[in-house]
C-alpha cells in the first residue's frame, strides 16, 4: 500500500510541474503579445503579471508539500 502512496505523490508533483509549466508559458506569451500591441502599457502590466505568476506558483507549492507530506506521514 505504500508503494502506491509513492506513486500517487509522484503523480500529483508531476501534474504540478506541469501544470504550472503550461500556465507561465501562456503567461508569458500573452505578456509579451500585450507588450508588442502597446508598449506604453509595459509597466503596468508587467506588474500584474508579477502578481499574477506569484498567485500561479502557490497552487503547485501546495501540491508538492502535500506529495511530500504523503511520502514521509504514510
Amino acid at each position: 500500500m505504500a508503494e502506491l502512496t509513492f506513486v500517487a505523490a509522484g503523480i500529483m508533483a508531476g501534474l504540478a510541474a506541469l501544470g504550472a509549466g503550461i500556465g507561465f508559458g501562456l503567461m508569458g506569451g500573452r505578456f509579451l503579445e500585450s507588450v508588442a500591441r502597446q508598449p506604453e502599457l509595459q509597466n503596468m502590466l508587467q506588474t500584474k503579471m508579477f502578481i499574477i505568476a506569484g498567485l500561479l506558483d502557490a497552487v503547485p507549492i501546495i501540491a508538492i508539500v502535500l506529495s511530500m507530506y504523503l511520502m514521509f506521514a504514510a
